[in-house]
């Protein structure tokens, strides 16, 4: 098989049925949000797709380029009625050696069959993203109380654009995902259906308005046949220059506030596992780890 630059309609058609029936029986989404909106091509993005004789889909992979000093970063799909066949242990080999020194597949929860393949190639795991929850219909939420000299706002369109951009790439210069976002990309996630100016909190100093120094962006998942509606505290950065003021807890109490207002009963969060300072903070608000998504690579030795 052979990786391309691109999927033609009928195959994303058939690879995103493909996720979603993996979803169901996993219990867990096989593939992140950026993957999905990879199928749509882009810059630095390969697929492979696997088909049967029948032509139709049984296992997809896609190779993230990397930058900087990150790695290539790969996921892999196989339909569960073509699972112990030896596919996914294919992709991934395939998807690891064709990104180069270091790159990374992800085995979103971590489960007992991606463990298999990780054992059976002398994989290590490479990096660790938690999910974090806790409650939001109790009582024990903090007020939010804003420094002084700080005022919250809301999004007010794109104009707040370039500044957000400007503190996303230095608050995650080491992060290789959400450091990369990029105009078109900010565009994009402004496009989704779940996109809400009223849940995109941002800090200014009152004595500079118009360079921002932090922001907390929340995201609400509607709720599914099995499932009820979740908030989700999507993604909070704070500038360097305005770090060790308590921003970080006062722009993610804004939108809990927010979330909670919207009568949801629980939100969920993404962090790194070696993120010991986050990890801290969002363990005194109240989070609890849930989930875990590893990421594996070659060892280096």
């Amino acid at each position: 098989m052979t990786w391309a630059h691109s999927v033609n309609d009928q195959q994303v058609a058939q690879v995103e049925d493909l996720i979603a029936r993996a979803e169901l029986v996993d219990g867990t989404a096989p593939v992140s949000e950026d993957a999905l909106r990879g199928l749509a091509g882009g810059a630095g993005i390969s697929h492979r797709v696997d088909v049967d004789a029948d032509g139709l889909v049984i296992g997809y992979a896609q190779r993230r380029a990397g930058h900087d000093e990150h790695p290539d970063m790969a996921e892999v799909v196989v339909a569960p009625e073509h699972r112990n066949r030896g596919i996914g242990t294919d992709l991934v080999a395939d998807a690891l050696t064709s990104g180069g020194a270091g790159a990374q597949v992800w085995a979103h929860g971590d489960l007992t069959p991606a463990q298999a393949v990780a054992r059976k190639l002398a994989l290590v795991g490479a990096r660790e993203l938690l999910q974090m929850r806790r409650p939001l219909d109790t009582p024990e939420l903090p007020d939010v109380v804003v420094p002084g000299g700080v005022s919250l706002r809301t999004y007010a369109g794109p104009d707040d654009d370039a500044e957000i951009l400007r503190v996303n790439a230095a608050a995650f210069s080491w992060h290789p995902e959400q450091g990369a976002m990029s105009a078109v990309d900010l565009a994009a996630r402004r496009g989704e259906s779940w996109f809400d100016a009223a849940g995109l909190f941002l800090a200014f100093a009152d004595d500079d308005p118009k360079t921002l120094l932090g922001f907390h962006w929340t995201k609400v998942h509607p709720a599914g046949a099995d499932s009820e509606a979740i908030g989700e505290v999507y993604v909070v950065g704070i500038s360097p220059e305005a770090q060790g003021r308590g921003l970080g807890r006062v722009l993610t109490l804004a939108g809990l506030h927010y979330l909670r207002n919207l009568q949801l009963g629980a939100v969920l969060l993404y962090v790194e596992g070696d993120n010991s300072a986050a990890l801290r903070t969002y363990e005194r608000l109240g989070f609890e780890r849930f989930h875990v998504d590893m990421a594996y690579s070659y060892s280096e030795t």
